[in-house]
Order: structure tokens, then sequence, then C-alpha cells
């Protein structure tokens, strides 16, 4: 550790709420990005320092320099560093990627310029950091969700992910991979995804290492082989189909990928002893009213059906994440970029918003957190109107008159999402921003009626799987009326903060 971190290693303070803020890079760029986020508090990020590898810098706007590019470990170590910001230009992959693995071994999440903007021809300079401002378009600052204890769960462990490839996957293998596993086996169906991952982690992709992995999590015995051949300590298993109108036109396939690939991973899971297994959900599991959100409640039934045996099992849910692969961001640059019209679903429809960087957050730390069985939820504070959401961003890329056509809530989706179901108890979890459900065990026949249903969707029978989906989950309910439910929400008087935040 370098001097200037023990110089520096107390009486640094940050608004109470945000996030505290490391800039690489103490040049010009850096220097506006840290006036910019002194100056508006809006962003939820406050710069505490600055690492640059000229001797000659030591203080740079009031704010000490904590140390060189090498030291950032720890510098985030020392002062608790939430976000770190990369204010270099042209600074080398190799190295971004290096800081960004170094940074997650203690649940930094990173962001560099430029930013998303940069999609729109922009140049990014100071204000032009948009991707920072999250909390405008979310409606409250970033959590950093994961915290030291959780790296334990990782070191020196073999972790499997599935899905690995997939946005969320992605980012889950490389937070993991930061925390310094004693192996770390991606495992996706699609090798495209998989060379993209092994480039971005390692910077080269020969698709030649035993720890990548091409399966498919709906053959049973394949599942069994890998487990046998790997003996993971640590599964997360993001492989998963997703999208909620695809479902809803194919639901035999809801059903094999997200119920009985789920079945396989966790059976091959318990049969190789391995010590945790996390399951990632979604909002849409809580009184499901569309087959993708009966498919996930399934899946977490399934995997609660395990609870009190060698594997600690749990379940984790998320709202919408911004940013990944078909979500709501990527949609509408490509729509504003092209000058058309935002579709939006309806003018008062609300969901739960969180970053990847939150997501992968909540995940690892559920793994450290779980006793067996629950279901764990971030505090996402209110929802978000998608519309005022869109309205944000546009503000944000300076695109001028926006217009949204509205389309119709579509077959499944509700108007408000909730975070738990009217029959789950919430309780209140040793993370201040983390609430879960109790493990509540599937009916008697449970696994009967799982039979049923892998039978129906094995012959493509649309129908039957749908009824077979009530039948064995009672809560699902797909011709539901969703307009006049409100979510429920986190109750008030768990709140860590006021003010419904």
């Amino acid at each position: 550790m370098t001097t200037e971190v023990m110089r520096h290693g107390a009486g640094l303070s940050s608004v109470p709420g945000s996030l505290r803020t490391l800039v690489v890079g103490a040049g010009e760029a850096g220097k506006a990005l840290a006036r910019d986020l002194q100056h508006v508090p809006d962003f939820g990020l406050t710069p505490i320092g600055f690492l640059d590898d000229d001797p000659a810098k030591t203080q740079v706007r009031h704010l000490p320099v904590l140390g060189t590019l090498t030291d950032l470990l720890q510098v985030c170590t020392a002062h608790r560093v939430d976000v770190v910001v990369l204010a270099i230009p042209g600074l080398p992959e190799a190295e971004v990627q290096r800081l960004a693995t170094t940074a997650a071994r203690v649940g930094a999440s990173v962001r560099r310029l430029p930013s998303f903007v940069r999609l729109l021809q922009r140049d990014v300079v100071g204000t032009d950091l948009r991707s920072l401002d999250v909390a405008t378009l979310i409606g409250r600052n970033e959590v950093h969700v994961a915290s030291p204890e959780a790296a334990s769960i990782i070191r020196d462990r073999v972790v499997l992910v599935t899905g690995a490839g997939g946005s969320i996957g992605s980012e889950l293998c490389r937070q993991v991979n930061g925390f310094g596993p004693a192996r770390l086996v991606m495992l996706d169906h699609d090798e495209s995804n998989l060379h993209r991952l092994q480039l971005e982690l390692h910077g080269e992709a020969f698709l030649d290492s035993h720890d990548v992995v091409v399966a498919d999590i709906r053959d049973a015995g394949r599942m069994r082989q890998v487990m046998e051949a790997f003996r993971p300590q640590v599964v997360f298993h993001a492989a998963a189909l997703k999208h909620l109108p695809m479902l809803e036109e194919h639901p035999c396939e809801g059903v094999k990928s997200n119920v009985q690939g789920t079945d396989n991973v966790l059976c091959a899971a318990v049969d190789c002893d391995v010590e945790r297994f996390v399951v990632i959900s979604t909002d849409k599991a809580a009184d499901p009213t569309s087959v993708l959100g009966a498919t996930k409640a399934l899946a977490e039934l399934v995997v609660k059906a395990h609870t009190g045996g060698r594997t600690v099992v749990s379940a984790v849910r998320f709202g919408n994440v911004l940013g990944s692969r078909g979500s709501l961001l990527p949609v509408l640059v490509a729509q504003m970029a092209n000058g058309r019209e935002v579709t939006v679903t309806h003018p008062d429809v609300t969901r739960y918003f969180m970053t990847i960087e939150e997501a992968v957050g909540l995940v690892l730390e559920s793994a450290y957190l779980t006793t067996g069985g629950e279901t764990f939820v971030l505090d996402m504070g209110a929802p978000v109107r998608i519309v005022d959401l869109v309205a944000s961003f546009a503000r944000q890329l300076e695109v001028p008159d926006v217009g949204i056509r509205f389309t119709g809530l579509r077959p499944g989706e509700k108007l408000h999402e909730a975070l738990f179901s009217e029959s789950e108890e919430c309780f209140p979890t040793s993370h201040p921003r983390i609430f879960a459900a109790r493990a509540v065990r599937p009916c008697g026949d449970f696994e009967r009626h799982l039979h049923w249903l892998y039978e129906a969707a094995g012959r493509n029978a649309a129908d039957e799987v749908r009824r077979r989906m009530v039948a064995a989950l009672p809560d699902f309910r797909p011709d539901g009326d969703d307009s006049a439910r409100a979510p429920a929400a986190i109750p008030s008087t768990w709140a860590p903060y006021p003010d419904d935040y």
C-alpha cells in the first residue's frame, strides 16, 4: 500500500445515500468528471479521490490522489469504494479488464468514458457521462449490494454459472472471476456467447479451455455429466427464457427451459453434493399472470422442494434490469437513434428497475445470506412509470420531441408488478436493502403435477401445458385483471430509509 493510501485513509466523507466514487485518471477528463459529480448531487456519486500514475499529482480539485493504478485494490478496500470510474480516454482494453476485475474483488462496480451515449454519436466529456445518472432513471440512488463478506462464498471454490453468455450471466462471471475462485466453469448452449465472454474475460477466445462448456440445461444426462466432471461447490443458475410475449406464444418451450431445465440442473447439483445453489427468478413470479411468471414461480418451487438437504438452495427475484439484452434501454436507444416513436404499452404502466451491477450483487450477497429456501429481493424503492423513464432518458440524451405510441398491455402483462405474492411472508435480512420471503414447501402432489406438466410440454401440447400450470400453481391467474391490483411493496415499517426510499 502506498504512503498516499495510508495518509488519506480516514476523514473522507460523502453525501448521505450516495455512492463513494474513485476516479481513475486525474487528467482533464477526470477533473471535469469530478467537477460535475461534486456540483450535481443527483448523480448519486460522491468522488473521494483519484488514482493516477503521475507522481507529481497529489491533489486535484481539492481531492487527494490516493495512489497509482496498481493501488486500486488497496484503495478500494481502505476507503470502502462503491464505484470506480475510469476517466482515462483511450485506456487499453486489457487494462480496463484488469481494473474491472480488481474492483469486482471488493464488490465495486465500474463505469467508464465513453458511456452508452456514444451510440448516438456524441462526444463524451464532463457532464456527458450520462450512464452515471441512473438515479434519475430508476427514481433512487444505485445500491452497492455485494459486501466483502460475499467473497468468502467464492474464493478458492469451484463455481459453475449456467447461462454464462447472457447479459446477467456474463456480468456474474466477471464479478465471480474477480473474487478469486479456484475454478470458474461457464456453461451456455450458445457457442457465440461463450466466445464473446471468454474474449472479454481473458482477452483471447480460442474456446479450447475445459472451463467453457457448451451444454443445454434441457438435457438431464448432460447436466449430470457436467456436475460429475467439474464437481462445483457453488452453482448460479442464470440460464432461462425470459421474453414474456414469446413464452405466451410458446408456453411449452418456457416449461422445458425454465422449469424442467432448472429441475435438471438442481437434481444434478444435489446428487453431486454442491454446497450452494442459487436460481435467478423475476418479480413476475409473484402472483403470476403470464407464462413467464408462472414458469419462474414453478422454478422457485422446484428449488424450495430441496430445502433442508445437503445443498443450501435459494432464489433471487430481479426487477427489470437496465441495460440487459432485450431490456428497455437498448430498445429506447435504437428507437430514438432512428427517429422512431417510442413504444410503451400503457400510460400508467410501472416497473421496478435495477442495474446489472445491483442484480449480480444481489445474487452474490444472497448466496452469502441464505440459510436455505429463501427468495431474496432487493429493495428497489418505488416502482417507476415507464413514460417518466422515457422522458428522463430522452433528456439525458438531449433528444427533443420524442413521440410515444401506446400499444396496449399484451397477454400476460401486468399494469403494476409486485415484489412478493400476497401469500408470502416478507422479512428483513442482515443486509439493509435486501428482503426475503420464507420458504413455503410445494403441495404434497407437486411432483405428480410436474410429471404431467413435463409430459404435456414434451408433446408440445400448449393448451394442456397452460391447464397443467394452473393446476400446479394455484397463484397463477392467466386471465386475471391486474389493472386494479396495487403492487405488494416492502412494508414501510421495515424500510431502513424514510420517505418511501
